[in-house]
């Protein structure tokens, strides 16, 4: 999903009311009004998404499509999309990936709102309105909290890369770039897994 953090998401909001950027919590999170529109809370500052485009969604799809069947045939726990609510931290909630992958052992279950904890692995399909977040402040904030795999999908430059989480120091590293025409993507967390990145795209 693509989520700004800049003035004019919160424009709409009453400031008398709410905390200016950098002071969010939760809390203030809970207080906002259901008007239809995703938030996110990083580090204090309020994100909100803008809604998402053709190429954006179609990638969406396809990513949760191809990972559901490798991840329900080899029974290893559940691929998700936005919107659903993850705490990662005291620091980083909610956020909402794009896609990502719980495994059977972190056990989610029925009736749950909630995941509290690292998935292991989150992606975020990349809108022009989103890049600096999905590359630095949500790049750092995954990293921080422990998810294992990190994919970043650029329907316009048709890549995606992959980012694997070191031991020490914890930190991402690139695992690769992976382009339409060249090696199938491959992924640590779902080693069977054989992702065609032309798959992911639109053609033309």
């Amino acid at each position: 999903m693509s989520f700004t953090a800049v003035a004019p998401p919160v424009e709409h909001l009453n400031q008398k009311f709410f905390p200016a950027q950098g002071q969010w919590t939760y809390q203030d999170y809970l207080r906002l009004p259901e008007d239809g529109k995703r938030y996110e809370v990083i580090h204090g500052v309020l994100y909100m998404a803008n809604a998402p485009g053709y190429d954006h969604q179609f990638a969406v799809s396809e990513l949760h499509w191809q990972l559901s069947v490798l991840v329900r045939q080899r029974d290893l726990g559940v691929i998700l999309t936005a919107p659903f609510e993850i705490h990662l931290s005291d620091l980083a909630k909610p956020v909402q990936p794009d896609v990502f992958f719980i495994s059977k052992a972190q056990s989610l279950k029925r009736g749950d709102k909630i995941f509290t904890g690292a998935p292991e692995l989150t992606i975020e399909v990349i809108s022009p309105s989103s890049e600096r977040t999905d590359r630095v402040v949500k790049f750092a904030a995954y990293e921080q909290a422990g998810v294992r795999e990190y994919w970043l999908v650029d329907p316009a430059r048709r890549m995606v890369e992959v980012y694997t989480l070191t031991e020490t120091p914890p930190e991402y590293m690139l695992h690769g770039q992976f382009r339409p025409g060249g090696e199938p993507l491959s992924s640590i967390i779902l080693p069977e897994l054989t992702l065609i990145v032309d798959s992911l795209f639109l053609p033309g």
